[in-house]
């Protein structure tokens, strides 16, 4: 499979923008490049039936996230607090950061 390369990593914010959970918004706690698919913090959530595997452990209905597919989302920047498209440029100190198409304010982590 061919790798991707993801405009969305750990931690960031997402707005959905797609589906029947579009207009909510989560960080996302893991995403799994190849398949192009993420986890979103209290976004698709679904039901799962357990069983009580040991003994004292219960068993259930567990409500529990699923995986989006990436292009469902988009990230939200901090200044213009909207989903925007990410863009790529050098920062002063030489790295790559992500940015905003729209103000120009690096994503994510810096």
């Amino acid at each position: 499979m061919e790798a991707v390369k993801l405009s969305v990593k750990k931690d960031d914010l997402v707005e959905v923008i797609a589906g029947k959970e579009k207009g909510k918004r989560g960080k996302v706690l893991q995403v799994f490049p190849g398949k192009s698919r993420l986890l979103v913090e209290k976004v698709n959530l679904v039901k799962r039936h357990t069983r009580a595997s040991k003994m004292g452990q219960q068993g259930g209905i567990v409500e529990k996230e699923a995986k989006l597919h990436i292009s469902n989302v988009m990230p939200v920047c901090a200044r213009c607090n909207e989903p925007v498209r990410v863009g790529h440029r050098v920062n002063p100190e030489g790295k790559k950061v992500r940015s905003c198409k729209k103000c120009g304010e690096a994503i994510g982590r810096t």
